[in-house]
């Protein structure tokens, strides 16, 4: 790895420094963990206490931490981001196309590209410039792909379906599977529907490993620049994913869902088809949603709801119980009242 003096991080970053311009930094670790030569971040400044115990030689923070050197930053989470690919970068392929590759005649792969052992091109697909595809990536005929795109090992790309530049896709993503889309005849028998349209990845994208993106039944499912999808989610046929959407582990989105920009889906959440999630909003985790939700709201539970009603309910559920005693014991008071009246009457 590396070295950096602090002051050269700062400089790299555009950080304000505190400390010791010169302290070397070989690496970044975690607060609990970062030990003398390495650099270490606070995204929150309520656990500062935390940076008491650390042994990193630098932090970065909000603002200055006493007794530490700290690159005081506007945001903190996103520099000690920038400042780990400052520190690490994965390995990539060396320039080639193996041999065992196959790729039609009719293919078009731009120049430098990177192409392992039994991957596949198919015929009339383009690729761009500076492609990455690890053995037994598989890109069916038609596609189009811009460039440094990176296809992991066992990723599928379906025919026809359009992908932008700087697209990374994990090990085992299928993009453009069929859509589930079936209609029972009269014999009683589910009969397939024709899954003629397309997905497309729009530019920036990121696909965690072990999703599925399908394809829509007409026209398109689009996934819109610089979303990021995570592992072992499901988009259904149809849907559009806004700009920048974080989408959490197995969260399930019904075909025709529409989620507009900077929507937040948390882990293990769903969505019923053909309904909206405007901009702005966050799902919790374990949600399910079955209508439209307003721009910049936060829902919870299933069927989701305002996230401080949910929180107010969810507080009541716990107590359920010592409130059914206190209604029975009640009960019994009114009875045993009614029961003195009508001796009193008589």
């Amino acid at each position: 790895m590396p070295t950096f003096t602090l002051g050269q991080l700062a400089n790299l970053l555009g950080c304000g420094l505190t400390g010791d311009s010169e302290a070397p930094i070989t690496g970044v670790s975690t607060i609990e963990k970062a030990g003398p030569g390495e650099i270490t971040f606070l995204a929150n400044m309520k656990y500062a206490p935390k940076a008491k115990a650390t042994r990193a030689a630098a932090i970065i923070a909000a603002e200055p931490i006493e007794n530490i050197a700290t690159l005081v930053s506007g945001n903190p989470y996103h520099d000690f981001a920038r400042a780990l690919a400052l520190f690490y970068q994965p390995p990539k392929p060396a320039p080639g196309i193996h041999p065992t590759a196959s790729i039609a005649a009719t293919a078009t792969i731009g120049p430098n590209p990177s192409i392992g052992a039994y991957a596949v091109v198919g015929e009339d697909a383009v690729i761009g410039a500076n492609a990455v595809l690890h053995p037994h990536a598989v890109i069916y005929q038609g596609c189009t792909v811009g460039d440094d795109f990176t296809a992991h090992s066992h990723v599928s790309v379906r025919e026809y379906c359009r992908i932008g530049n700087r697209v990374t896709l994990h090990n085992g993503v299928v993009i453009g599977g069929d859509g589930f889309g079936f209609a029972k005849g009269d014999d009683g028998r589910q009969h397939k529907i024709v899954q003629s349209g397309i997905t497309v990845l729009e530019d920036d994208v990121e696909v965690q490993t072990l999703t599925s993106i399908d394809r829509a039944t007409l026209g398109e499912t689009r996934i819109r620049r610089g979303a990021k999808i995570d592992s072992l989610c499901q988009i259904g046929h149809a849907c559009v994913v806004g700009e920048d959407n974080i989408i959490c582990g197995q969260t399930g989105l019904a075909g025709s869902t529409v989620l507009e920009e900077n929507v937040i889906m948390a882990g293990q959440t769903g969505s019923s088809g053909h309904l909206t999630i405007h901009k702005n909003a966050i799902v919790w985790a374990q949600s399910g949603v079955g209508h439209d939700v307003p721009a910049g709201t936060v829902v919870s539970g299933s069927p989701a709801f305002d996230s401080r009603d949910w929180l107010r309910a969810s507080a009541a559920y716990t107590r359920l119980p010592e409130m059914l005693r206190t209604i029975r014991a009640l009960e019994r008071r009114v009875a045993e009242l009614e029961k003195q009246l009508q001796t009193e009457k008589s």
